[in-house]
């Protein structure tokens, strides 16, 4: 069921108040016996709502000098690239830490003074800086976001020295330390004036902008591009990349229109998404409302989220491409264009992300390596160029450079979009058309996915489950080809289960953060069958999640 309102602008009076969001960031002070106010990592890293109790400066401050404690049990002692996007929370949050860091003796390393830093461009910072260093010298960061959220909310993101996501082990220990300063009344947490804390001699400025743009065209193929004579377009939906676009625009020659470079920490221009909230999803129709109305005007358009790691392709052809769509034309466009990857490079992708990946990687004679959720999975594969591009059904994707070197080992969203210029610069087809194309010759898949609840005890058994556990012998009408509770990439358990036969194949596992569980479903028959498989596989959780 979709809102009245969705895809239209928010009424002013259900704007936050981003005073009052941001006061009560101070204000109000987590409880650290109720679990919806401790500091909790899921895939992401920490999120939640100043006026909710559970994104306030405590946390911050317990989740900063828990991971300076983590910085000196793994010596880690280069210096922290600090980076935030344009929510409400990003800037407070980042003196908050910055408070600790300081006082913890923390090189940190900052952008200029109102500038702020995608996501894509931390992981850069580190990976540069990391380049033939060994041992303590290496560096990490931490980037203010929440993602897509809403306004309301802030969030925080650790990346140890691999420039990717912070895997369960070190935001596990993570998450105990700063609970544990929560209970002890912050006892330990060491703190600076903030004013004194920004002119200490341990903060010092780093062009990201500067460094990331020059860095881009040993990925995109800039010349092409210019060559052919594209109308591109981007919106920035108001978030960390807003001054990356002129600056790539610039540099590189580029027509690209910038349709608004407003930054609003309401995010006033958003159109409401599908449940009625504000949200900066690049892959929602309806928050996406104001690029697709301009889709007519341009060969291609492109944005992204608020921290830019993940990315939406807007095509005039087909207009909003679901991601799996466009993931699936990456893959193949990638790995035939691509000569100066090895031979062996791969394809990797999570449980849930399309099985036409899997029929492009066949296709290609590439070896394909399917993970549990989670971008930090990928970290590994693309710092030793094994992996040359790293996918999710959420959007996020990161590419190697031309030349088969790590680029990020994070989501980049603004690499992921330039691509689109480049597939349609080389194919003279927009990715919508070469979609048709693919899935003309490999087939068209029909996704979807369920929510249902669950308690605390059921997302343990769901995320436990085995294929002793489920009662059948066929999905869909299909013989069942594998039952699945760990990745077949990397062996990973993958905290629930995927069931797969010829032509679809569904995958349950608990949220992270509510209480519920999430079925996700493919089809490669038609509509049908993909509810059919829905039904079936709801059917098929739910008795084991009742199961004594």
């Amino acid at each position: 069921m979709h809102h009245p309102m969705a895809g239209q602008l928010a009424p002013p009076d259900t704007l936050i108040d981003v005073e009052a969001v941001r006061e009560a960031y101070y204000s109000r002070q987590p409880d650290p016996a109720c679990a919806e106010q401790q500091v909790n990592f899921g895939t992401s890293g920490h999120r939640g709502s100043s006026l909710d109790g559970s994104f306030n400066e405590w946390h911050v401050l317990a989740i900063t000098q828990a991971i300076c404690d983590r910085r000196k049990q793994l010596d880690i002692a280069g210096p922290l690239f600090l980076g935030a996007d344009t929510h409400a929370l990003s800037h407070p949050a980042t003196l908050t830490a910055l408070e600790v860091l300081v006082a913890n003796g923390v090189q940190v390393m900052l952008a200029p003074a109102g500038q702020f830093t995608p996501t894509p461009a931390v992981s850069l910072a580190i990976l540069e800086y990391n380049r033939g260093r060994e041992g303590w010298t290496r560096a990490d960061g931490i980037v203010m976001t929440p993602s897509h959220n809403p306004p309301r909310d802030g969030g925080f993101k650790y990346n140890p020295p691999h420039g990717g996501p912070a895997d369960s082990g070190i935001t596990t220990a993570i998450q105990a330390a700063a609970n544990d300063y929560l209970r002890q009344g912050l006892k330990g947490v060491l703190r600076q004036d903030p004013e004194r804390a920004l002119a200490a001699h341990g903060c010092h400025e780093h062009d990201f902008l500067g460094n990331y743009v020059a860095g881009l065209e040993q990925v995109i193929d800039f010349e092409l591009i210019r060559s052919a004579g594209l109308q591109l377009g981007v919106d920035p939906l108001g978030g960390a990349g807003v001054a990356y676009w002129p600056a790539i625009a610039e540099r590189y020659r580029l027509p690209l229109t910038i349709v608004s470079r407003e930054v609003d920490p309401r995010f006033a221009f958003m159109t409401l998404d599908w449940d009625g909230k504000i949200r900066m999803d690049p892959s929602s129709p309806w928050a996406m409302r104001r690029l697709t109305q301009l889709r007519d005007g341009f060969d291609v358009a492109f944005a992204c989220d608020t921290d830019h790691d993940r990315h939406g392709i807007v095509t005039r052809s087909t207009g909003l491409m679901p991601p799996n769509h466009y993931l699936s034309v990456v893959a193949d466009y990638l790995f035939r264009h691509r000569p100066g990857w090895r031979a062996e490079t791969a394809i990797g992708k999570t449980v849930v992300t399309t099985a036409l990946l899997d029929r492009v990687a066949r296709r290609l004679g590439c070896p394909l390596v399917e993970v549990p959720v989670g971008f930090k999975w990928f970290a590994s594969g693309l710092l030793d160029g094994s992996l040359g591009l790293g996918c999710e059904e959420s959007a996020g994707a990161t590419l190697l450079r031309r030349d088969g070197r790590v680029w990020t080992t994070d989501k980049d969203g603004i690499a992921s979009a330039l691509l689109a210029a480049e597939i349609t610069a080389r194919t003279g087809s927009d990715p919508g058309r070469y979609y048709q194309a693919l899935t003309a010759d490999l087939g068209t898949p029909h996704a979807d996915r369920l929510e249902g609840p669950a308690t605390r005890e059921q997302k343990l058994r769901l995320a436990a489950l085995t294929g002793a556990d489920l009662k059948a012998a066929e999905l869909g009408g299909e013989p069942i080809t594998a039952v699945l509770s760990h990745a077949t990439g990397n062996g990973a358990a993958i905290g629930g289960i995927k069931v797969c036969t010829a032509n679809g194949w569904f995958a349950a596992r608990p949220s992270g953060t509510e209480e519920i569980y999430k079925i996700y479903a493919e089809s490669f028959r038609d509509e049908t069958h993909l509810q059919q498989l829905l039904q079936q596989a709801r059917s098929l959780v739910d008795a084991a999640l009742t199961t004594a």
